[in-house]
């Protein structure tokens, strides 16, 4: 990639509730900004899921991505991703067939491994899952004929899967570890890394990704790109107040506490009386950041991009206050000069 490549953006929305805040709030807020975004010219909003936890609000993609597609006009929408050891691959092809029969050429299916939750609560949504590699990849193989059924003269054997409609799915293979990425390019699949969950390499997966990529019926050519926390704001200052709450927040999340994104006097606080193994996992955490104004981020940003050899970035920004997760966008958009769209629809 040369610098000279016009870099895309995305979003990846997690519904974050804020601490003191309500599962309702965050969910209209999650609207409020994929219509901010489709405003902005960000190309996708991924939505995640997410199960037994208080502090984030949406644990069901295919629930809350036809009511953003109803509520948007040009911004692409998927599922960031579908945990897939958790299903029948055959309900997850007929669910994302319908949203892309309802919404064509808008519909991403971003497809995930890992549990998105604890091991008891995997264990409750498919008693059995015995998070077996092979398994995941017979799924693979069984959601590849089931998206690509009637198209180019395939079918899946005797399922005739429905709806039937001209276009398909994009299909994409999240991962931040292990061998999704060479299980992406066997499937002709995109490929995206999760840089804010293993700053670890994370290139490297995308190299291997890139080199051994196979053309599908869905796919000719690579697609890749990664996600990663930016917390972005009009001054440094503003910035290093906003990573405070995200250094909170992200180490309750690795220490299984409970509880809403927290304000900036309680991250405060709660950084004074850090313990020495705390405020090294504290250190680490901010690997998975982009903290900064418009023009550090951005270079940031860009060098990160040069490394994954990708011309699409994924943003994650999650704040206490609302205004300032979309500030941060909005920067972000105006930083990499952005197209502006027409309204979106209500």
């Amino acid at each position: 990639m040369t610098q000279a490549k016009k870099i895309k953006l995305s979003l990846l929305d997690q519904s974050p509730v804020r601490a003191g805040g309500t599962a309702e709030q965050a969910l209209q807020e999650t609207l409020q900004l994929a219509q901010l975004a489709d405003r902005l010219g960000y190309t996708r909003f991924w939505v995640s899921e997410h199960h037994n936890t208080l502090g984030l609000a949406g644990p069901v993609p295919e629930v809350l991505i036809p009511h953003l597609a109803a509520h948007t006009q040009h911004l692409r929408i998927g599922s960031g991703g579908v945990m897939l050891p958790h299903y029948s691959a055959l309900k997850v092809a007929e669910n994302f067939r319908l949203l892309e029969a309802l919404y064509p050429n808008r519909i991403d299916l971003g497809i995930g491994r890992a549990p998105g939750t604890d091991r008891r609560t995997a264990a409750l949504l498919n008693p059995y899952n015995q998070f077996n590699e092979q398994d995941f990849v017979d799924q693979l193989m069984d959601l590849d004929r089931f998206l690509q059924d009637g198209l180019n003269g395939s079918e899946a054997g005797n399922v005739k899967v429905t709806p039937r409609s001209a276009t398909t799915p994009e299909r994409w293979l999240l991962s931040s570890s292990g061998q999704s990425g060479v299980f992406a390019a066997h499937f002709g699949m995109g490929f995206s890394f999760a840089h804010f969950i293993n700053p670890n390499g994370g290139p490297e997966m995308m190299h291997a990704y890139q080199t051994r990529f196979s053309p599908s019926a869905l796919l000719k050519k690579p697609a890749g790109n990664f996600g990663i926390f930016v917390l972005c704001a009009d001054t440094q200052e503003k910035a290093e107040e906003l990573q405070l709450s995200m250094d909170m927040l992200m180490l309750h999340i690795r220490q299984g506490k409970a509880g809403g994104v927290p304000s900036l006097e309680t991250a405060k606080a709660f950084y004074e009386d850090l313990a020495p193994d705390e405020l090294a996992q504290v250190q680490y955490n901010r690997q998975r950041l982009v903290v900064g104004t418009p023009d550090t981020v951005k270079a940031k940003l860009d060098a990160l991009a040069e490394a994954y050899q990708v011309d699409e970035i994924v943003v994650v920004t999650i704040t206490y206050d609302f205004q300032d997760r979309l500030r941060s966008y909005e920067l972000l958009a105006e930083a990499y000069g952005l197209e502006r769209r027409s309204e979106s629809i209500v």
